[in-house]
């Protein structure tokens, strides 16, 4: 069957089993979209390339599978790396298309040219320039190997204009990763690394499990849940783990790090014992690196080799896919225990360490105070926003203080139901996102919890949603500034705010969500929150922002100061600090 190289990259993903694209079409990459049309391949057109890439996150995030974007050449490829640097920075399995100028025409400053696979190279897993329209479906099917394979990522395939033109005979290979010789991902744990890991595990009086979002990409909640039951050992679940083992549970202590509580903190502090199971001991967790967990034996469980003891050296450095090794770890663990039975060796006795951490729990809670006729309170928001919506809601963050309230204040009880940029950062992420998210799961509540600096970056996405009728729900936290940079300057910079104000009112965000075809909402008063979350939840034809007119005095607690140890935790006013 002969087809065009655009109609072979079509037929490619269709075989891949891919089932929307999210893109913007353009000049080189016009052939390509001309099949889309006999497809049964859903197309979102979105109204910037930056949203295409953070749909296709958050699509992928809450899916498991590959989101894809495609977009034309040059400024839309150039606009599309933030969320490939995005992905690549949080594992998110990515696959996205850009067109090329034609092959004749690369290297000459060409309209629209640029040097995507150069560009792209160091924030993709693999990309590839397609120089031959049959080696299309080849390179497609490695695309999606390399991307949902080993630890996931982004991967950019780039279809020069005369490639698409140009015919070929179809084909599928039958092995994508015949033709990737150096790319075998490692999926089975070493058994006499994990036998030694079984053993600290069974020796330790101070266990804490660092549970990392490597844990949700191997689908290995219900492995680590049968090792917490095994063990009695406390998890602490990083920014990117929110939901890969229950809030609910008594033994998760939450989020550590920068802004976590001050258990889960100081938990990994006085641990005798790390279990770090699919993380990278990000700066944000770690603090100052030489201070972090100073009496702590390491195990440390991940796919990718390059990030075993990369930043903190692992006395058990196990390369593997977390599932795996947890099951296996499962199983050496309870031999081991049979072993010490038959010896007569009685097992270490948790009861102290747990209590020790309940007594921090007790002392040091989260905190806030709402006035009845006060300001509004983002806490306050978020409460009511979980307690309102159903217990599987998926909830979207941007970047900044209200991502930090979110992850302190909602309960996650299920896996994929948090979507958030974690490594990079990226302002601008939550509206797109919420839409790849409500598209992969349509079925399920979608919030997206986002500041007023955030929005601003990425808004006009809704009218993607309007127009595709993607019901996605928006609450931005107001506070008319930009509020994590704002309580730096306050904190560090003697209140000198250089830059941050961006006014409560400017823009009018109900008239301008109305302009795209949403429903607008505005709270001011605490007593108006929950009226406009059950009106908002009522709605299911349509997206609705709600403006909710928060304190811009309020800030983030606990918080460690950049560059210092994590016993140096500051729990907020009138809490003292820590300090062992």
């Amino acid at each position: 069957m002969e087809l065009t190289g655009a109609q072979a990259l079509i037929k490619s993903l269709e075989t891949e089993g891919v089932e929307v694209i999210f893109g913007l079409p353009g000049g080189a990459i016009l052939p390509v979209y001309d099949p889309i049309l006999d497809s049964p391949i859903r197309h979102i057109l979105v109204r910037h390339e930056q949203g295409a890439g953070h749909a296709a996150e958050g699509y992928a995030q809450v899916t498991g599978r590959a989101g894809v974007a495609m977009v034309t050449s040059g400024p839309a490829a150039t606009n599309i790396v933030t969320p490939l640097a995005d992905a690549y920075m949080d594992s998110v399995p990515l696959v996205v298309v850009t067109g090329q100028v034609g092959t004749g025409s690369i290297g000459t400053d060409a309209f629209q040219e640029c040097d995507t696979t150069g560009i792209t190279m160091a924030i993709t897993k693999h990309n590839w320039l397609v120089t031959d329209a049959a080696d299309l479906p080849r390179i497609v099917a490695e695309a999606f190997h390399v991307a949902t394979t080993g630890r996931p990522g982004p991967v950019l395939i780039d279809v020069p204009k005369d490639v698409s033109n140009a015919t070929m005979e179809w084909y599928w290979p039958d092995d994508p990763s015949a033709g990737l010789p150096g790319y075998r991902p490692n999926l089975t744990g070493h058994p006499r690394m994990i036998r030694e890991a079984a053993r600290l595990l069974a020796d330790a009086e101070r266990p804490v499990i660092y549970a990392g979002g490597g844990i949700l990409k191997a689908e290995a909640s219900a492995a680590l849940a049968e090792l917490v039951a095994l063990t009695g050992a406390p998890v602490v679940t990083t920014l990117m783990a929110r939901g890969c083992f229950p809030d609910s549970h008594p033994l998760c202590l939450g989020m550590p790090g920068m802004h976590g509580n001050y258990t889960a903190v100081t938990a990994l502090q006085q641990a005798d014992l790390l279990v770090a199971l699919g993380t990278r001991f990000d700066d944000r967790v770690t603090g100052k690196v030489d201070a972090f967990a100073p009496r702590a034996k390491v195990v440390h469980v991940d796919i990718d080799p390059a990030e075993l003891s990369k930043v903190r050296r692992a006395d058990v450095p196990i390369v593997g896919d977390a599932r795996s090794v947890i099951e296996d770890l499962v199983v050496a663990l309870r031999a081991e225990r049979a072993q010490r039975d038959d010896d007569g060796r009685a097992p270490v006795d948790l009861a102290p360490w747990i209590a020790t951490l309940r007594a921090w729990q007790e002392r040091y809670p989260l905190r806030y105070e709402q006035v009845a006729d006060g300001p509004l309170k983002p806490q306050f928001v978020i409460e009511r926003l979980r307690d309102l919506t159903p217990d599987d809601t998926i909830v979207v963050s941007g970047v900044g203080q209200h991502q930090m309230w979110a992850s302190q204040y909602w309960r996650f009880d299920h896996p994929r139901t948090w979507v958030n940029s974690g490594g990079l950062g990226t302002m601008g992420f939550a509206v797109p996102a919420a839409i790849g998210a409500k598209v992969g799961r349509p079925g399920s509540m979608v919030w997206a919890i986002d500041g007023d600096g955030c929005f601003q970056m990425t808004a006009q996405e809704l009218v993607t949603a309007t127009a595709e009728r993607i019901p996605v729900k928006v609450a931005i936290l107001n506070n008319a500034y930009l509020g994590m940079v704002r309580q730096w300057q306050e904190m560090f910079y003697d209140q000198r705010y250089s830059e941050v104000y961006l006014s409560p009112d400017l823009p009018d965000y109900v008239r301008w969500a109305e302009a795209m075809g949403c429903v607008g909402l505005r709270v001011e008063d605490p007593g108006e929150v929950d009226v406009a979350i059950e009106k908002a939840n009522e709605i299911d034809d349509r997206p609705v922002v709600i403006d909710f007119r928060t304190d811009s005095a309020e800030m983030v607690y606990p918080m460690v100061p950049a560059g210092h140890s994590n016993d140096d935790i500051v729990v907020g006013p009138g809490m003292g600090e820590g300090g062992h």
